[in-house]
């Protein structure tokens, strides 16, 4: 038996907020000697695409910090949803936030194993050729077999 702590995360948003935890999570457990994989399913396979078009949804999120209130019926308008995104992006470049694809990098090189829920991906008709080089295919009986035995399961 290995003495290697183990930490297993499903992924199941692809909003560009919701894509950090499971990078941020995982780079930095392998980085502690963590042995680390992600299970990507359902609409966080949006975070293993070549061409990320992640946004952030105003909507249903009120914990989002806003420079001042925004009601509810104003973030449904047209363009809200754009400019959500520009003004997140825009904080986390000031403050120095790594952005997506470079937190995803860093796992892949961390050796991160990444699974593409196969289920998924033939559910949404996806074209694998979409996704990024260095991920894995598998069904969630596959990361079953690294979950039931991870010291931390992880749902994000």
């Amino acid at each position: 038996m290995s003495d290697t702590k183990k930490l297993a995360i499903i992924a199941t948003k692809g909003t560009l907020d919701w894509a950090y935890p499971p990078f941020i999570l995982g780079s930095t457990a392998a980085a502690l000697g963590y042995d680390v994989q992600i299970f990507f399913t359902f609409y966080g396979l949006q975070l293993l695409r070549k061409k990320l078009k992640l946004q952030v949804s105003p909507l249903g999120n009120p914990g989002m910090p806003m420079p001042m209130p925004v009601p509810v019926l104003i973030q449904a308008l047209p363009g809200m949803q754009s400019m959500m995104t520009s003004m997140m992006k825009s904080k986390m470049k000031s403050k120095g936030v790594a952005s997506i694809e470079e937190l995803r990098s860093l796992c892949l090189e961390a050796d991160v194993k990444m699974i593409a829920c196969q289920m998924t991906v033939d559910l949404f008709e996806f074209n694998t050729k979409e996704f990024i080089d260095g991920i894995e295919y598998g069904g969630a009986a596959t990361f079953f077999e690294f979950a039931g035995e991870s010291d931390i399961c992880l749902y994000v």
